[in-house]
């Protein structure tokens, strides 16, 4: 089952713990050179995943192929898998040269080679010229660098990543996951990341794999998987979402008419299979709606009642409720002179058929 251009393939994983189960039938594929991000809340399994595949658990069934060699069973130290974590992990004793060469010496490299793959690679993430100093001697994000810094210097088929940003300040977590993205784009080096953060997994990703309760609920780009959600929980975990109660009147290969609150006719996308009769959420991102003005048209029009306006600079956030006692919110560009709106007004909102999705609720909500 070698394959050149996959550096990673999982085929079938399942973990459990007593009871629990911790995964269930986990399939993936990683391209060379491909950041992808497992995320999910709390408990989804993302994190026995990535363990799974660093070899530090091993599974109940399924297959694990790193770089072509079937691997589901091969000690940690034998997959040569860089991993960097979110407390470091670095020697605190030794000094950030031996931090970084220890991977080195393990592999038996002459010492020659030693210094110019440590000094290559403190260039690499931008903190020359600290090679005799205590880890103690660095700031956080100093710190993460270095344990980046000793993955790349075997230069590794593939970097786990386990939430290493999580215990960083917001303004240093931003800085960076754009330095993490940066080298991964300048180097190709293959990574597969961990968070629970859905802003860092939109921005550093070329995929995410969204994951919940042990099961991959979608696999796609960011654009994917915030513009076109499979399920109910991908659309309410990625962003901001409205989810508007319907039923299914009729439906095409790539639209489907549908009874919304008070029986407002919606047209919206679809995702997935739906059936006339079916009952659905529709979702529509903030952003995709809007207040029509006067005598202004939209595909869709939803009557609502006006709660608050709340002015946060260059985006003016509205909520509303619609008559079934939905509450939506719109997020509209702030411009000078624009309509003031006040609590109580009724508003209609209008959307385009194309920015709204309707999703079949999930099993457990169609047997209630």
């Amino acid at each position: 089952m070698t394959d050149p251009v996959h550096k990673l393939r999982i085929r079938g994983l399942r973990k459990t713990y007593g009871s629990v189960v911790a995964l269930v039938g986990a399939d993936l594929e990683m391209r060379a050179g491909e950041f992808v991000t497992l995320l999910g809340p709390s408990g989804s399994g993302k994190t026995t995943l990535l363990l799974i595949i660093a070899g530090l658990v091993q599974p109940d069934a399924g297959e694990v192929w790193i770089d072509g060699t079937l691997s589901t069973y091969l000690p940690a130290y034998r997959r040569d898998i860089g991993m960097v974590f979110q407390n470091y992990a670095l020697f605190p004793h030794m000094t950030l040269y031996e931090n970084i060469a220890f991977p080195l010496r393990m592999r038996r490299v002459a010492e020659s080679r030693i210094r110019e793959e440590v000094r290559r690679v403190l260039t690499i993430v931008r903190l020359p010229g600290v090679e005799d100093r205590l880890p103690s001697q660095l700031s956080g994000g100093q710190q993460q660098r270095i344990a980046l810094a000793r993955c790349l210097v075997f230069e590794p088929p593939i970097i786990l990543m386990d939430e290493p940003l999580g215990a960083l300040d917001r303004k240093l977590r931003q800085q960076l996951q754009l330095e993490i993205r940066d080298l991964h784009q300048r180097l190709g080096i293959t990574v597969l990341y961990v968070t629970h953060d859905q802003e860092e997994a939109l921005a550093m990703s070329d995929r995410i794999c969204l994951m919940d309760e042990g099961e991959i609920e979608q696999i796609g780009t960011p654009g994917d998987l915030y513009f076109r959600p499979r399920t109910v929980f991908a659309a309410d975990f990625l962003g901001e979402s409205n989810l508007i109660d319907a039923v299914v009147t009729s439906r095409t290969d790539r639209t489907v008419d549908l009874e919304g609150p008070d029986g407002v006719p919606i047209t919206a996308t679809v995702a997935q299979a739906i059936q006339p009769g079916q009952k659905v959420k529709v979702l529509v991102r903030p952003e995709n709606l809007r207040v029509l003005a006067a005598g202004e048209a939209a595909d869709n029009c939803l009557r609502a009642r006006l709660r608050d306006t709340i002015l946060l600079g260059q985006v003016t956030k509205y909520y509303a409720r619609l008559p079934d006692g939905t509450d939506v919110s719109v997020a509209q560009l702030t411009r000078p002179g624009q309509r003031r709106l006040e609590p109580g007004d009724e508003v209609c909102l209008g959307f385009d058929r194309a920015s709204a999705v309707g999703l079949p609720l999930p099993e457990s909500a169609t047997r209630g």
